[in-house]
């Protein structure tokens, strides 16, 4: 009997919300739709522009792996999460979120001198998120952070791909697969990010290594990666890196194989007001489902409720009543 279902490594980052129009990318040069990393310097002026003419609509623990992780624990999955913040208040912040919702980590009060991590997430009347993060102390993230003892007593490692950005911290994913995979442990890793496939598509390949039990991508970074035109046309080239694989289609769904089954999820219509955190979410649920024995499918329906419930609402996450009224929809439980 494993400790965990899910074992998570990636950034920690403060997300900082702001609800903002196109005319302030044109205004400050920011790419819409993408995730840009910036410097502190920038970090602190768009901060100022923003709070001035918009005003925060919502600070929360956030990072990519960190969102999946936290929905797999709302939904009952024990899980452990590996990540780097420093001793600052936005720390303090950070590692009691994850300690309320009872998420396992290697943080401890004697945490390194440093900036935390922090991502501004700037979300449009389309619901599209665009984000610019100012990694601070998480780039730092290093294979001494990584709990062995935690890992090899877990189903599933889950590796996040925004950690290609950083040297330390892809080497630390790196290890991270090679030690699942030495403990017999399934390995799950997700693309993150359009920019990442774009931009850093050779260091995703280092981290995928000879290839990954699960992959999760959208179907924009699937297309990229591949260097192909269609989801169709991506399938067969993503199945020579991946055992198994979920693309999210956002309004249409997902597209779930199993290793042998193709299946196909629909989407649960809703208001879109923001994305931030969607597929993050669709993953946790699903790796929840799977790891509790609900099934391919089944599991799929659970991730995409849940997907179409971040969208309708401000935020990288749910409350712990919601996932638990999802679940009892879906689940009836």
């Amino acid at each position: 009997m494993t400790q965990y279902a899910i074992y998570g490594i990636g950034n920690a980052l403060v997300d900082k919300e702001f609800e903002v129009d196109d005319a302030f990318f044109a205004a400050n040069g920011i790419e819409k739709g993408m995730m840009t990393l910036i410097d502190e310097d920038k970090h602190h002026q768009l901060m100022a522009v923003l709070h001035q003419q918009f005003g925060l609509k919502k600070r929360a623990g956030g990072g990519s792996a960190a969102n999946t992780v936290f929905a797999a624990q709302y939904f009952g999955a024990k899980t452990f999460y590996t990540c780097n913040v420093a001793n600052d208040e936005s720390g303090d912040f950070y590692a009691q979120d994850l300690a309320f919702a009872g998420i396992d980590t290697n943080l401890h009060s004697e945490r390194e001198a440093g900036v935390t991590g922090k991502c501004l997430v700037m979300v449009t009347k389309d619901a599209e998120r665009t984000m610019n993060t100012f990694l601070g102390i998480t780039a730092n993230l290093d294979s001494k952070h990584i709990n062995e003892d935690a890992l090899k007593n877990s189903q599933f490692a889950y590796i996040e791909g925004y950690l290609v950005t950083s040297d330390t911290a892809r080497a630390a994913a790196i290890k991270t697969k090679q030690l699942a995979e030495k403990h017999g442990v399934k390995t799950a890793m997700t693309f993150s990010d359009p920019a990442m496939t774009q931009f850093f598509k050779a260091g995703l390949q280092e981290m995928i290594g000879t290839g990954v039990d699960l992959l999760f991508c959208n179907e924009q970074e699937a297309m990229t990666f591949t260097g192909t035109q269609s989801v169709v046309q991506a399938l067969p080239e993503l199945k020579k890196v991946a055992k198994a694989l979920v693309i999210t289609l956002g309004s249409k769904g997902a597209f779930i194989f199993d290793g042998e089954n193709e299946i196909n999820i629909p989407s649960y219509p809703v208001t879109a007001v923001d994305s931030n955190g969607a597929g993050d979410n669709f993953a946790g649920a699903f790796l929840y489902g799977i790891t509790s024995g609900l099934g391919w499918e089944k599991s799929g329906h659970l991730a995409s409720r849940t997907a179409a419930e971040v969208v309708s609402n401000f935020g990288p996450r749910l409350c712990k009543r919601r996932y638990d009224e999802i679940k009892a929809e879906i689940l009836g439980a």
